[in-house]
């Protein structure tokens, strides 16, 4: 989408008191048209701050009681004098007072009366002077909430779906943790909007999947959609520690001391041998999609390998199923809030989704193009569909090479085998960096130069067959741009961006609580090749997720590994690559077996990929001769950070 002027900061001061007289004064019927933009006509100042306590109806911590979960609110007062009503603005998180939110890591701050001074983030200086109310909402178990963290479970959707239902009229809170009056939200019209980055938009996908009523919208920023796809690829543990421990992390001091038996219930339903249990079910968004009834605008960073977007493109095909509305941005950042790397127009396109999503306006969001891609670094395009018509899934097949691990990849299935040992010294950066030479860690095939460019879009599947020398091992696959470009640094500690020390403010301050933010720019790489997509397996799975079994050496298995979703354009001169290999250093934890040495059988080897154009695109750009520009070493390529455990960072 391209970058609108921002026209609330370009107007005369004569046009702004206009619209703010039609914004409180409603004009009859037919006498003007209707608005298209809320404008900053309320007094952030002298906003409402209170909080309430939820009843959840759940007793999760088993005191004997049903939980209450603290609601926040930022709301103008103008509007409930004026017997005017207004939607809400949601981020429910477990991070509030633990961690912090954004690039500043803030936290709430209250007064002496136990009212919110500080709200993290921009989301409430901004909307609550054009007309919006924010409420944030600690999850179940987190600052001063009641119950105990259940790690995407039912509790923790359970806390913020009652808040939404709070807002709608169905549930009861109070103006305190324990007795306290009832207090109901007379002053909202009950339609609410959830946004949140990482476990905050990953319970806005919970919630939209219960299918409550007043929710109408969610903006799920590096979210999750599957619990076990964080954990897990494909019984494949990408990470050493489990929910537990997650939930452990972001709990209250109060949920520490009596929640010990939900934290154990979590360490039992989520064994570290990567079998699919009733846990992980509760905890699948994806297979409740067609119960969502808000619009969905997903925002991942295609580099983002806490993360990963295995979880966009599940969802994301799973919601298009079901006809939900959709909108997409696509990053090459990891796991960062885009206010962080295309602020203005972030700011400018959420305002208007949620004026079309909450409000109603007519101010043709949803006739732009669906998707905005960052194809370099603040380098953006448009694709009016997302994957764009004509995308269509293409097999492409593996064949041996003149040299061992270096092979052809092409349309034409292939016979012969390739044979390498899984080396856990070695990571996905490695094996891309010698593509070209024989390696024993990895078998790698590469396409000619292209003489096109040839564009990726969605998500890929590749199917290998292999024979193990042991009774376990894992598998990645990988996909390669080879050839030089500039990227987003997402390897480095801030995947992707650098802090600055000058401030820009997005909306109206208080004393206790700037508008005003650190501003960023891009941390770019200099590289000659780009691992663009990723997946892994545990071939003990091959079978199925619900029980992994020791595999018999010599005898060969099928597995199909589902890959990343990405957007990817290899341009004319670069080569197409696709890696098989075994664990893939700091990504995948070893199998239990040392070493083991897998023969690829590529007549039963083959990688479906999204490309736009299909398999005749392929042919167009590998038909003819093209140069591969002349390889140069270059500094700053390494293997990626992943931060473990918390996905919020």
């Amino acid at each position: 989408m391209p970058k609108r002027k921002r026209s609330t900061f370009r107007r005369t001061l004569v046009i702004a008191a206009v619209a703010a007289l039609t914004a409180v004064f409603p004009t009859p019927a037919g006498a003007q048209a209707a608005p298209r933009e809320s404008r900053p006509v309320y007094s952030y100042a002298d906003a409402v701050r209170e909080s309430v306590w939820v009843d959840t109806g759940l007793d999760e911590d088993r005191d004997g009681r049903t939980d209450r979960v603290a609601a926040d609110i930022v709301r103008p007062a103008e509007p409930a004098r004026q017997g005017r009503k207004v939607p809400v603005i949601m981020d429910a998180s477990p991070y509030y007072s633990c961690c912090g939110r954004g690039n500043e890591s803030q936290r709430k701050t209250y007064d002496a009366q136990g009212h919110v001074v500080q709200m993290p983030l921009f989301y409430d200086n901004y909307f609550v002077p054009r007309g919006y109310a924010f409420v944030g909402v600690d999850l179940a178990g987190t600052d001063r909430s009641d119950g105990c963290v259940d790690v995407g479970g039912r509790f923790d959707i359970g806390s913020a779906k009652a808040v939404v239902d709070w807002l709608n009229g169905r549930a009861r809170a109070y103006t305190s943790r324990t007795g306290g009056t009832p207090v109901r939200a007379g002053w909202t019209n009950g339609r609410t909007g959830m946004i949140g980055k990482s476990w905050d938009g990953t319970i806005a996908n919970g919630v939209a999947a219960t299918g409550v009523k007043g929710l109408r919208t969610i903006v799920p920023i590096s979210a999750i959609s599957s619990w076990y796809d964080y954990y897990f690829a494909q019984g494949a543990p990408l990470y050493d520690g489990g929910p537990d421990e997650l939930a452990g992390y972001v709990e209250s001091d109060d949920a520490q001391a009596h929640c010990a038996a939900v934290r154990q219930k979590l360490a039992d339903g989520s064994p570290r041998s990567g079998d699919w249990t009733p846990l992980w079910t509760e905890r699948d968004y994806v297979k409740d999609a067609g119960r969502v009834r808000a619009s969905v605008f997903l925002v991942p960073g295609m580099q983002d390998l806490n993360v990963r977007t295995k979880h966009l493109g599940q969802w994301w095909d799973a919601l298009a199923e079901h006809g939900v509305q959709r909108k997409i941005w696509l990053s090459q950042t990891g796991h960062v809030d885009p206010f962080d790397y295309r602020r203005g127009a972030w700011v400018d396109t959420l305002h208007r989704w949620f004026d079309h999503e909450l409000l109603g306006y007519d101010n043709g969001i949803d006739r732009e193009p669906t998707a905005d891609i960052e194809r370099h670094p603040d380098q953006w395009v448009t694709s009016a569909a997302w994957p764009p018509r004509g995308t269509r899934a293409t097999v492409l097949h593996p064949a041996s090479g003149t040299r061992a691990g270096v092979g052809t990849l092409g349309l034409r299935p292939a016979a012969g085998t390739e044979t390498f040992t899984d080396d856990p010294r070695h990571s996905e950066t490695d094996w891309a960096a010698h593509l070209t030479m024989p390696t024993p860690e990895k078998a790698g095939f590469l396409t000619a130069p292209l003489t096109r460019d040839l564009r990726l879009s969605g998500s890929s599947r590749v199917t290998v067959t292999a024979t193990p020398t042991t009774t376990s091992a894992h598998l990645s696959a990988v996909l390669v741009d080879l050839g030089p470009d500039t990227i987003r640094d997402y390897a480095d500690s801030a995947e992707g961006i650098t802090t600055l020390t000058d401030r820009t403010c997005w909306g109206a301050s208080t004393a206790g609580d700037s508008a005003c933010f650190k501003e960023t720019r891009a941390r770019t790489a200099a590289v000659d090749h780009t691992v663009f997509s990723r997946g892994w397996a545990d071939l003990g799975h091959h079978a199925s997720l619900d029980k992994g079994v020791p595999l018999t050496p010599g005898k060969p298995y099928t597995i199909t590994l589902d890959l990343a979703a990405t957007d990817h354009v290899v341009p004319a001169g670069h080569r197409l690559a696709l890696i098989v290999a075994g664990t893939d250093r700091d990504l995948i934890d070893p199998p239990a077996s040392a070493a083991p040495t897998l023969t690829v059988n590529l007549s039963g080897t083959s990688a479906r990929l999204p490309l736009v154009g299909g398999a005749a695109a392929f042919a167009r750009a590998t038909s003819g001769n093209a140069t591969a520009p002349a390889p140069t070493p270059l500094s700053g390529v390494r293997a990626p950070r992943v931060i473990h455990h918390v996905p919020a960072a």
